[in-house]
């Protein structure tokens, strides 16, 4: 039972909601739209034809007409990639797309361990020695590459030419590249700034389609289908978690159609195979938590070119010897992940949850935890305590001297601007930092660890308001009986969610009928609605994760799914948060 939790119910336009019904979009679906800002039925027009134009891209003509140049006179393109699965995504659609368009192009990602992230110097020389491609004439970031003033440099020295495509938050320098294309870099208007770097991609490589047409090499009939490049845009806009606004969820709501189509890449199919999921009835919740952690725990654990080659694997075989190796690494890292927020919790018990709680934030480290973990730790941390959460392994397995941290933050604290702060206030504290409004990574040495906290506490506690530490869950209402069907729940599944875009949460009080405890760890129940006086109708619930057993009424806030057993589909509550009922 959630005690520190309140229950906040969307507001609802009327007018926006009369519009879409009459429209002809279905009421609860009008009702869920228009509580997310939907005013037009054209917002959930989900046509490639309503996409934003390439060209209001800025610098995206640039580097088409780079790009053009250099498949023309044939240099070679070398893709520097992240080891996320937005880099991964971003990577396949380049090495992909680039190929369709006769270019030389090969791909390095750098290693988490050894190199650090992003263009670095250390990864231009591992470039500048290429093992297939030999010294490149060109690097071109994805997802990455803003930041990397030194390794632009380093390129620039070595003779190399450098097109940046990226959607990070610029620092105060920009590195001096031949182009760079962010729609967060100033002068850009593009009316999408939400892009991740896989969107980015896409963009340059419509942009380039566009100069290779205008120059005679291809006609509207020979052109690259681009289209097929949409199941990877879709998984990496998901996977990294950036707001889907109208431009992201018409990329992912084409990916989704493709992959439900089965008209996807070798790769996609097998990892929904390991994930042991339906791909006919994709969702975004599939790509984000099915997918996406697959992918991001080879750049975890291991090597992200694993991850990549499985979206490059144009035969069944492969793409499925490749998502196994995936599968047994993401299980590792569940593993690793399990015993580190075990040590974690211990360690804020030792402390007293309570006076932790005190605090405004949290700052855990344990010499014995894997660095590419700490982020994934730090999120369920926070989301346990609703702090700000800063999680600090050793950087390295040979010295403890140096740690890497990965914080996740709540809504009222944008974690980047707070680290910027640490730094104002202490110059020499952190050696090098990046991120967004809640997440970020950091890098402290060891004996900085006690002052970090500290900084880190006050800056926080100045910046947050009081009532942001109560955790405050948006819903959508409640819903009618007649409103839970099967047929419902197929059109709620069918939409585009995410980030921004929240999946419906509902929220009725009800009477616990029965409850028992499955599998020893999740909460099975009987839920009849209160104030149904009509019907005896019950629901099916599950709360997973929890054990913990619920007083005979209360309000709960559950999303609706489809339980499939032994063939049978049933509809089913899935249980997000309860709090108790208030008596007079």
């Amino acid at each position: 039972m959630t005690t520190d939790l309140k229950l906040v119910e969307r507001k609802v336009p009327v007018r926006a909601r009369a519009l879409l019904e009459q429209a002809g979009v279905d009421p609860l679906l009008a009702r869920l739209y228009a509580a997310r800002g939907v005013t037009s039925p054209q917002e959930i027009e989900h046509k490639l034809e309503g996409l934003l134009l390439p060209e209001s891209l800025h610098c995206a003509k640039q580097a088409a007409v780079l790009l053009a140049d250099a498949i023309t006179s044939q240099q070679k393109l070398c893709i520097i990639a992240d080891y996320d699965c937005d880099g991964a995504t971003a990577c396949a659609v380049a090495m992909r797309g680039l190929s369709l368009m006769g270019a030389q192009v090969d791909y390095l990602v750098p290693n988490r361990f050894e190199t650090g992230y992003g263009l670095s110097p250390e990864v231009v020389t591992l470039a500048a020695a290429h093992p297939r491609l030999g010294k490149p004439d060109w690097l071109l970031t994805v997802d990455n590459g803003i930041a990397s003033v030194e390794g632009v440099a380093a390129a620039k020295e070595l003779g190399m030419r450098v097109l940046i495509t990226d959607h990070h938050l610029p620092g105060p320098a920009l590195p001096v590249a031949d182009c760079i294309v962010n729609p967060n870099q100033m002068g850009c208007n593009f009316g999408s700034k939400h892009l991740a770097g896989v969107g980015v991609m896409f963009y340059v490589l419509l942009a380039l389609r566009s100069e290779l047409r205008e120059r005679g090499v291809f006609t509207q009939a020979t052109q690259p289908r681009l289209d097929t490049l949409l199941d990877l845009v879709a998984l990496g806009t998901i996977a990294d978690v950036v707001v889907l606004d109208a431009n992201n969820r018409r990329l992912v709501a084409q990916g989704l159609k493709r992959i439900r189509q089965g008209r996807m890449q070798a790769g996609l199919a097998a990892l929904f195979s390991v994930a042991g999921r339906d791909f006919h009835r994709a969702t975004t919740f599939d790509l984000g938590f099915a997918l996406g952690p697959r992918i991001n725990a080879a750049g975890r654990l291991a090597d992200m070119s694993v991850g990549i080659a499985c979206l490059l694997a144009n035969d069944a075989d492969t793409a499925a010897t490749l998502a196994q190796q995936l599968d047994a690494i993401n299980h590792q890292r569940r593993e690793i992940e399990s015993d580190m927020q075990i040590d974690a919790l211990a360690s804020l018990t030792e402390l007293s949850a309570e006076a932790a709680l005190q605090k405004s934030t949290l700052v855990l480290h344990n010499p014995n935890w894997h660095q590419g973990v700490v982020g994934i730790v730090a999120g369920r941390i926070k989301e346990k305590f609703w702090r700000p959460t800063v999680v600090f392994a050793p950087a390295s397995d040979m010295s403890k001297a140096e740690l890497r941290g990965s914080g996740r933050s709540i809504p009222g604290l944008h974690l980047r601007d707070a680290l910027d702060l640490v730094t104002k206030r202490s110059p020499a504290l952190i050696k090098k930092f990046g991120g967004h409004a809640m997440a970020a990574g950091l890098t402290i040495d060891a004996t900085n660890l006690e002052i970090f906290r500290q900084v880190f506490e006050e800056v926080c506690e100045a910046l947050l308001d009081p009532s942001t530490k109560l955790r405050a869950v948006t819903t959508d209402g409640a819903l009618q009986l007649n409103e839970v069907t099967i047929e419902q729940v197929l059109s709620i599944e069918e939409a585009i969610w995410g980030q921004g875009f929240n999946a419906p949460l509902f929220c009725n009080t009800f009477t616990v009928v029965t409850q028992r405890i499955l599998k020893e760890k999740h909460l099975k129940l009987s839920l009849r609605p209160m104030g149904n006086t009509s019907s005896n109708r019950a629901f099916d619930g599950i709360w997973f994760g929890h054990t913990q057993t619920l007083p005979e009424q209360v309000n709960l806030a559950y999303r609706l799914a489809i339980n499939q057993y032994q063939g049978v589909e049933t509809l089913q509550l899935v249980i997000e948060h309860a709090q108790e009922v208030a008596t007079v």
